[in-house]
């Protein structure tokens, strides 16, 4: 008696498959080419029926590439702090003054000018970095002014 080797068969079982929470508009036209094919031909699809269903791929094409648009649009529109806020380059900026231990604004409060020299980011805030080689952010500016003129 010969014996078969189980690993013949065994090796190719289909492997599990997810569904898919997606139905895009590929997916959307097999139904639909599905449906034609598989429809009852003593009593096919009604004109309205099919007139409504590519409607509906065609508002569903329509919705996808809007998305995408605005999606692009999204995009385009997020600027980087540097970018933002690199008007201020050359301006004077006054601010607490701030305790160079602890890194808080030091007590009693005390108001200092310093010339903004560069902007930074760091942890996508933008960062201010004066000539007196004081960094702040940006939400610690109590004032802007335009630079002392030189004479």
């Amino acid at each position: 008696m010969t014996t078969i080797d189980p690993s013949y068969y065994l090796a190719s079982q289909p492997k599990s498959r997810e569904p898919s929470t997606n139905l895009g508009k590929d997916e959307f036209m097999k139904i639909l080419m599905t449906q034609l094919q598989n429809q009852d031909p003593l009593n096919p699809m009604e004109d309205k029926e099919f007139i409504s269903q590519m409607a509906t791929f065609s508002s569903l094409e329509q919705m996808m590439q809007m998305s995408k648009s605005i999606d692009t649009l999204v995009k385009n529109q997020t600027v980087s702090p540097v970018i933002q806020y690199s008007h201020l380059i050359g301006k004077e900026v006054e601010h607490y003054r701030i305790d160079k231990e602890t890194g808080e604004i030091a007590v009693p409060k005390e108001v200092v000018t310093g010339q903004v020299q560069a902007i930074s980011q760091q942890e996508g805030y933008a960062v201010l970095e004066l000539a007196n080689d004081v960094k702040i952010y940006t939400d610690e500016v109590l004032r802007i002014k335009q630079e002392s003129p030189t004479e």
